[in-house]
This record gives structure tokens, C-alpha cells and sequence, in this order.
């Protein structure tokens, strides 16, 4: 169904320029990026998220990699330097962590934030991080499925005992409780038949592509609903969010905020380009996401700079 919900606002997030010259050319410090989130808690924000890359190695350009921030110690950090605003990884690659590891930390997190966090996870795609890191890009399909299987029965049974062919988790509790013992939310990043079919059941939130277009939302709908009744999930239990790369009139045409990460994506898509347009029709382009059955935006925006938080307030303002 296409129609706005009634039961629902939109709510939106606000991507962290955690990656090296995203800031407006320039590379964040801890610093910048703990005023740039207080900032967005403060103008209405209703997320913020951080990528969970190590370094990108580009085509054409893969004697310059491009360093960032570890996304779970930012996250860690944000949430006792916060009060309101949810955050989460977008998402959490269960190729560079123990998966009972991901589960403690998700769990303590979300303690450190009295119940504000959100555990995005992914199966991950950037080969060249997984070489430099020394992980293993193979079989991530299983991989992944092993990694799920104990993060959701630790997150939500509390309890597990796993041997697998690529992971093993043996007679672990988490015990301590915490805000959402039992309720911390999931959200899947991936459209791969596979990996929807092992999490649907669990998780409580979908995230598709990055894009700039309400109108791809359509066929992702019905292949996520398709995905959710094969597995006998009501698809109106799931939650969408979808990303969405934003260039803000304040933005100097001079400066290319995204340039350090072109072609960074994923090689089975290809990222819009940004959308752009006055503080109006920004405004109305989010309402068309919601009206296509988005409940959730994660906005990343150009300049990622507080004048650009503070110019994207005036959007929240008009949703």
C-alpha cells in the first residue's frame, strides 16, 4: 500500500561524516563529530548512524585508500553523550566481528544509552577491506547466516549454544539484562533472497539502497513483502527505512563533499545522484518516501558541516 500511514510519522536519521574529507573536504575529529550529533539532537534529528567500513580502496584509485573512524567506539562514545536521539550502525558488516562479540556489544550499548540503540546488520562487499583486514570474503551467504543465527539467540533468547562450520558460540547467557533485554531492534541491510530469508523472522526493521528517488521504492516494497510472506511474516510488522543522499542550498558548489568516497558502493547498485532542490521540496521528497511506505530516512547530507545540520532543521520543521 502506498499510502501515508496514519499510525505513523516519518521519522529521520542523520548519516555521520566519520569518513576521511567528508566534512566539507575536511576529516572530522572526535570532537567535530560529537558537536555535529548534539547539534542534531537538538534540531529535531530522530537517528544518527555511522557506517561500519575500515577503509575503502576505490577503483582507479586503489593507491589512495580512504581511511574512517571505527564505527561501534564512536557509537559507544555518542550514546553517553547523549539523551534522546536513537543510533546504530549502518550496518554492522558480521564479517569483522566474533558474532557473540556483536551481541555484547549491542547489548551494552544499548545500556550506555538507556535504550536507544538499534543494530543494523549486513553481510558485507568491499573485498579489498576484508584483504587489508585479513578477514575472509568467501561463502559470506553461510558466514552470515551462522553470525545471525547467534546474535538473534543471544539478543533475544538471552542464551545460546552454537557450533557451526564458520562460527561457534558454546553454552553463552547474557545475563545482565539492561533497558531491552530481550527487544534491543534489528534491522537488516541487504535485498539478497538469502539474507532476507534468515532475518525476516527476527528482525524488526528493513534498510534498502542509497538513493534519491521515491519512485525505485516500489519494487523494493514487493520484493521485501514477497520475502516476508515466504517466511510467514505479516509485511506490515516490518519496518522500511531507506537511505537518501542529499546536496542542501547551503552547499558550496566548489567543494564536493562525497568526493573522497565516489564509488564507493556496492557493485551490484549504482547510487543516484544526490537529490537537491529548496528547503520545500527536500521536504516534500522525504513525505513522497513516507507516502511510498518509508518509515524510517537516513539522510546524507552535503555539506555534512552544523550549517548544514542547522539548514536541514528547517526541513524537520516543515515534516
Amino acid at each position: 500500500m502506498s499510502s501515508e500511514s496514519p499510525r505513523k510519522r516519518l521519522k529521520v536519521g542523520l548519516s555521520l561524516p566519520a569518513i576521511e574529507g567528508l566534512m566539507a573536504g575536511q576529516t572530522a575529529s572526535w570532537s567535530d563529530l560529537l558537536a555535529f550529533t548534539k547539534l542534531a539532537e537538538d534540531v529535531g534529528f530522530d537517528s544518527i548512524w555511522m557506517c561500519d567500513h575500515l577503509m575503502f580502496r576505490l577503483p582507479g584509485r586503489e593507491d589512495k585508500p580512504v581511511d574512517m573512524w571505527e564505527g561501534w567506539t564512536i557509537l559507544a562514545a555518542l550514546a553517553a553523550e547523549t539523551s534522546r536521539i536513537e543510533l546504530g550502525p549502518l550496518v554492522s558488516c558480521v564479517s569483522y566481528r566474533n558474532p557473540a562479540l556483536t551481541a555484547k556489544m549491542a547489548a551494552t550499548i544499548d545500556e550506555i544509552s538507556n535504550g536507544r540503540f538499534i543494530l543494523g546488520l549486513g553481510a558485507g562487499w568491499h573485498e579489498p577491506e576484508y584483504d587489508a583486514y585479513g578477514f575472509p570474503f568467501d561463502k559470506r551467504g553461510s558466514r552470515f547466516e551462522e553470525a545471525f543465527a547467534i546474535i538473534r539467540g543471544l539478543l533475544r533468547d538471552g542464551h545460546v549454544d552454537f557450533q557451526g562450520q564458520h562460527h561457534q558460540a558454546r553454552e553463552i547467557e547474557m545475563k545482565l539484562g539492561g533497558p531491552r533485554a530481550g527487544r534491543i531492534p534489528m534491522m537488516i541491510g541487504s535485498r539478497g533472497p538469502r539474507v532476507l530469508a534468515a532475518t525476516l523472522p527476527s528482525v524488526d526493521m528493513w534498510n534498502g539502497d542509497w538513493t534519491s528517488r521515491p519512485q525505485v521504492i516500489p519494487p523494493m516494497r514487493e520484493q521485501v513483502d514477497a520475502a516476508c510472506l515466504a517466511v510467514g511474516r505479516d509485511p506490515a510488522t516490518l519496518e522500511r527505512s531507506v537511505g537518501v543522499m542529499i546536496d542542501l542550498p547551503c552547499k558550496d558548489p566548489a567543494i564536493n563533499g562525497r568526493a573522497s568516497v565516489q564509488g564507493a558502493t556496492e557493485p551490484s547498485t549504482k547510487p543516484d545522484p544526490p537529490a537537491t532542490g529548496s528547503i520545500e521540496e527536500i521536504a516534500e521528497l522525504l513525505r513522497a518516501y513516507h507516502r511510498e511506505g518509508i518509515d524510517h530516512v537516513m539522510v546524507w547530507i552535503d555539506p555534512s558541516t552544523l550549517e548544514g545540520v542547522e539548514q536541514f532543521g528547517r526541513v524537520l520543521e516543515l515534516l
